[in-house]
Formats: structure tokens, sequence, C-alpha cells
């Protein structure tokens, strides 16, 4: 049977771990090439090797999706490389929560620079290639918080409802070109950033949360996958929400 993502080349930010590795490995699994980029190049070479261990393609490439003059020129080898870029999946992303009042200008700008001007660098360069080939599927992954807020996280929920609006504009501006953008709005999945809080606080999350569970970095992944798929041709500026249905 032929595999949904054979003969794709997928760019993938932040896919050093958690959320980005899940995604990473999931549509590697359905035959694409992954561009495994990371400001961290060990955790880069991790996921590399787990996606190899599948007998799949991976290249690894250092990117702080901040700096676009960087962004551009990976980009540029990863089509020397790879002779094209297919999918985008924006999935770098920083937290440094604090309430507003007492939110440094400095914490603002890091978060906002790689969470939102990280996607807006990362779109920016990929589509002037695949305009000329006129296909292309780009995933920003949002937040729930980028919907509804969060009390400590100005930066953070700013980021991610920059991302919806960016996702609805950009779907305008490159449907002509068969460009499809989306986004992904994960809820409270269990990562490295949920496993530090206690047992009890969980215990409060998932009360809230109809499927009565926290999310997987699975869930997001199996979203990403079908995103990237031609079964979502006809989906493009949407924001899929996969919260377990807090969001209700």
């Amino acid at each position: 049977m032929t595999k949904k993502l054979a003969g794709k080349v997928v760019l993938i930010t932040g896919a050093g771990q958690g959320i980005g590795r899940e995604i990473a490995l999931s549509l590697a699994d359905e035959g694409a090439d992954i561009c495994v980029t990371d400001v961290n190049i060990e955790i880069a070479e991790e996921t590399k090797k787990l996606i190899q261990e599948k007998n799949c393609k991976a290249k690894v490439y250092k990117l702080d999706v901040s700096n676009l003059v960087m962004v551009e020129e990976i980009c540029e080898k990863i089509v020397e490389d790879f002779e094209k870029i297919d999918i985008l999946i924006n999935n770098a992303g920083v937290t440094k929560d604090n309430l507003i009042m007492r939110m440094s200008e400095k914490d603002w700008d890091f978060v906002l620079n790689i969470n939102l001007k990280g996607s807006f660098n990362c779109i920016k360069a990929v589509t002037k290639y695949m305009i000329k080939k006129r296909y292309g599927k780009i995933i920003n992954i949002s937040s729930i918080v980028g919907v509804r807020g969060n009390a400590g996280q100005a930066n953070y929920s700013a980021s991610k409802g920059g991302i919806i609006a960016l996702t609805k504009t950009c779907a305008k501006e490159l449907g002509s070109r068969n460009i499809n953008v989306n986004a992904i709005a994960p809820g409270f999945i269990a990562t490295k950033m949920t496993d530090i809080l206690g047992e009890k606080a969980k215990e409060k999350l998932v009360e809230n949360i109809p499927l009565n569970r926290l999310g997987t970095a699975k869930d997001i992944a199996k979203a990403c996958l079908f995103l990237a798929s031609s079964d979502a041709d006809y989906i493009t500026g949407q924001t899929l929400q996969v919260d377990g249905g807090i969001m209700i």
C-alpha cells in the first residue's frame, strides 16, 4: 500500500524532542523525508537516529527560527540536499511565564521572536520554493491559549493567537498557488512542561477535559499527518483544536 507522504520532503522546526519529535517519527512512518531542525543539535541528532532506525531518510540542520537570515540559508541548503520543500511544520516554541505586571520586556520579546516571528520567518522562506512547485502544506502549531488566553501567559498566548491570525492570512494569500495553510491548537498535552506540575494540578486539569485525560504528543502528530496528507487537500485557513473537548 502506498504511504500517504511517499516522496514528500518535510521541514519540522523544534523537532529535537516532545511534540516535534513525535511529528517527525509519524510523518516518516508515512514515507516522508524529514529535515530535522532544532537549536539544540544534540537532541536533533537523537531524533534523526530514531527516524533512521525506521529505515526512513532524515537530515539534521541547526536552526534558530528567530533569525531570518539563518532560516533562509537553511531552507536553501535543504533544497540543495532534497531538491524541494513540500511540507513545513512550524512547531518550535518556548514559554517564559509571568503575570504581565511582572513580565520583563526581554521575556516578552524572547517568546514572540521564537513562536510568532519564527513562524513568519519559516513561512516567508519556504513559500518561494512552494510557489515554484505550485504545491505546499504549511502547518502551524498554535495552542488553545491562543484562542482563550491564560493568566500568566500574556506573551505565550499573544504569540499563539498571532499564529492563528497569521495562518488565516497566509491561507488567503497562498491558496491560489495550491498551498494549504492550517494550524493545530493543542490542549493540555503530556510533555516535559506538564511533567513539572504536581499530581493534584494534573488531576484538576483533567477534571475540565471531557475525554478525561491529558493529550499525548501522538495525538498532535496524528492531526499533523492528516493536514499534511492529501486527505486535507480542500482544507485551508483552519485551526484544528486537539484538546479533548476542553474548549466546548
